[in-house]
């Protein structure tokens, strides 16, 4: 079997990895796959049995700086070691295909250990094909100023970007102005999106959960860094929607909320009979597919379960940073499509809150919003590799 060596690095939320590990789901069905984790441990997610894992001493950004886990003494110390580790693997695993998660287009505080493993892959393997694959939206209001930068490491390293988007939702150009200075194939794989699990595989939590006889409000924030306020709010709205409608609410904090917030949150939660809060659940998707409405921010996999599932939406666009417009940019495109509801971050006030959820809860849902799109994003991301790595066209006999 060929050989993927897939680098994942996730510094905010956790998107990265659950989009690049749907990714790897279908890749193990044809090819040996080395996964390397570059973030911090997830409780509970869960990578396919079938795939190495290679872990890195994690980093993640807070207030804008590069953090770094216990065990070391500084960051330098951490570069060095996550620098020796990524050649070293590299040399072992003797790949026929680097795949780099969002990098160029992102990740060039990452450069220190990036670009030395590039620089050596040509040097001793030139050979293996090396690939990036990106999200739909590139989002950055300050990407100009790293466009040449990326059009010539893309020209000097890259064989190959496999943009995760169908063109009929958004397309390269509309977020990177110099595509066709890139001087490398652009491949548009489609969205990729989670499959909806069997109830065999949901956890007892998860199945009572969701068996739950009232009306279900979903409200969830992705890895939780960022999303406090929406939660709080929701919280203090449930009084005001209990005396209006049966229902209950099941808020998702995300794995990466600040101990100090979840906490808060928790208290805040005690009296709410109406309100039971969690953490994480690795099965969101199901409760989208269960539940009557959902509230979330704009993240890119929390779009595709809206669009997998077609449920009830109401969403927040909040950026990670004021120059991170992804979630500003796919969430006025999903509600000029119709798909979602959309309540802008400064209103979150408790009873304008309460008033948007009932006003959502008496419009139909549409089911056929997964007919939209192409979310088979994995599944054709396979096919293009295939077709890459083994040098003729899967599409021949077409």
């Amino acid at each position: 079997m060929k050989k993927i060596l897939f680098y994942c690095q996730y510094l905010t939320g956790m998107g990265h990895l659950v989009r690049s590990t749907e990714i790897v789901r279908q890749l193990v069905k044809d090819f040996q796959v080395c996964f390397i984790n570059g973030g911090p441990t997830v409780p509970g997610f869960e990578i396919p049995s079938q795939v190495e894992i290679a872990t890195l001493p994690p980093l993640w950004i807070e207030n804008g700086q590069l953090q770094v886990t216990d065990g070391f003494a500084n960051i330098e110390e951490v570069k060095e070691a996550r620098r020796n580790a990524l050649i070293n693997l590299f040399d072992r695993f003797k790949p026929d295909c680097l795949i780099t998660e969002f990098f160029p287009f992102g990740r060039h505080k990452l450069f220190f250990e990036l670009i030395p493993l590039l620089d050596h892959i040509k040097a001793v393997a030139p050979s293996t094909k090396i690939i990036c694959s990106v999200r739909d939206i590139v989002g950055r209001t300050d990407l100009d100023k790293e466009e040449e930068t990326i059009c010539q490491l893309t020209s000097k390293y890259f064989n190959c970007i496999l943009f995760h988007s169908d063109p009929k939702f958004q397309k390269l150009e509309e977020s990177f102005s110099r595509v066709k200075e890139l001087n490398c194939k652009v491949k548009y794989t489609g969205f990729v999106a989670q499959s909806i699990p069997e109830n065999n595989d949901l956890s007892e939590f998860d199945l009572a959960n969701l068996n739950r006889k009232e009306p279900m409000i979903l409200v969830s924030i992705g890895g939780g860094r960022i999303g406090y306020e929406l939660l709080k709010s929701v919280i203090q709205s449930s009084s005001i929607l209990q005396k209006k409608m049966p229902h209950h609410i099941q808020i998702f904090t995300g794995p990466f909320m600040p101990e100090e917030q979840f906490l808060q949150l928790k208290q805040a939660a005690l009296s709410k009979s109406n309100v039971t809060l969690q953490r994480y659940t690795s099965n969101l998707i199901a409760y989208m597919r269960k539940a009557d409405l959902s509230i979330s921010l704009t993240g890119y996999n929390t779009t595709m379960n809206i669009l997998r599932t077609g449920v009830r939406s109401l969403v927040v666009p909040i950026g990670h940073y004021s120059y991170d417009k992804e979630q500003v940019i796919r969430t006025k495109k999903l509600e000029k499509l119709g798909i979602v509801e959309v309540i802008e971050p400064e209103n979150l006030e408790p009873a304008y809150l309460a008033q948007k959820i009932m006003d959502c809860l008496t419009k139909k849902s549409d089911p056929k919003a997964n007919d939209l799109f192409d979310l088979q994003g994995a599944e054709k991301t396979t096919i293009f590799l295939k077709e890459e790595l083994f040098e003729k066209s899967v599409f021949a006999a077409a």
